[in-house]
């Protein structure tokens, strides 16, 4: 099974939303990091084939998406960023009327229901109206909807936002339970949120594809540009008006400071290990 992207490119006007994007997926979890407005939700909508490309094509298993029509459509699922809900329905209704939208059979569709409600720890409210629902309980009710038929390929837009510590911590591990010989692509902004479930990192600014791969092999383009420092708290307040700053804290009068830079910020800084906020930080800094 693969997903393939072929120098998809996405215009509106002058605005240039993705530009030549190459990739290939192939069962596992991928996460798509990048700020707001990166081009993350573009890319997703493309995939899921609710936008139509200026250029280039997705394909699957060698077949173009837009070819495929409802048979694609059968083997995707999809949560997106803000995802629509009718505010008098109960969960359970909600779920049975997304199921039937997606052709499911009705036996099939109340067992699957009643199976992701408790899941997603909503069976206890799913006879209650979404309307009264908090909006991390929305967010889990979308996560539901979209593992309903059971997809080949999952897709994920800002699936946490909203959600407790608890919440994400368990939404990670249900996504790492599913996804075997599935294909999950997961956008965030959250660096946590891919740090410990992605098999591979794909990072997208400006609608370009900076990096993709491992964890280990992406973070390799900041060794030797992060620093860690003691210094005073007026010398701290100097290195961060010139310095991206990852982390600072208070200690017995001083400042410790965790500094990207690629040239060592002041005589008291040593060279430490990077990490994936450090990446992010590294091309981000400054965004949203």
């Amino acid at each position: 099974m693969q997903l393939t992207l072929d120098r998809l490119t996405k215009r509106y006007g002058s605005k240039i939303a993705l530009d030549r994007i190459d990739a290939a997926f192939e069962p596992g979890i991928y996460g798509l990091l990048g700020a707001n407005g990166a081009g993350k939700t573009t890319m997703l909508r493309l995939i899921c084939d609710i936008i139509k490309p200026t250029s280039g094509e997705v394909t699957f298993n060698g077949t173009n998406i837009r070819e495929m029509g409802e048979s694609y459509r059968a083997v995707i699922g999809y949560l997106p960023q803000d995802f629509g809900y009718y505010p008098n329905f109960t969960a359970m209704d909600f779920l049975l009327y997304m199921a039937s939208l997606k052709g499911l059979n009705a036996g099939y569709a109340k067992k699957k229901s009643l199976e992701l409600l408790e899941t997603v720890n909503l069976s206890e409210v799913k006879d209650k109206k979404i309307k009264t629902f908090s909006g991390g309980m929305k967010q889990r009710l979308g996560i539901a909807q979209a593992f309903l038929n059971n997809p080949q390929i999952l897709i994920l837009d800002e699936p946490t936002a909203g959600l407790d510590p608890k919440e994400r911590v368990k939404f990670r591990n249900l996504i790492r339970s599913y996804a075997e010989k599935k294909i999950v692509l997961l956008s965030t902004h959250i660096v946590t949120d891919v740090e410990y479930i992605a098999d591979e990192i794909l990072v997208i600014k400006d609608g370009t594809l900076l990096k993709k791969g491992t964890e280990r092999t992406i973070i390799q383009e900041i060794s030797g540009k992060v620093w860690e420092c003691r210094v005073t708290r007026q010398e701290a307040e100097r290195l961060e008006n010139r310095f991206t700053v990852c982390s600072g804290k208070p200690e017995n009068g001083e400042a410790v400071l965790r500094i990207v830079s690629d040239k060592n910020p002041c005589n008291a800084a040593v060279s430490v290990p990077p990490c994936l906020e450090d990446l992010y930080l590294y091309y981000f800094h400054g965004e949203v």
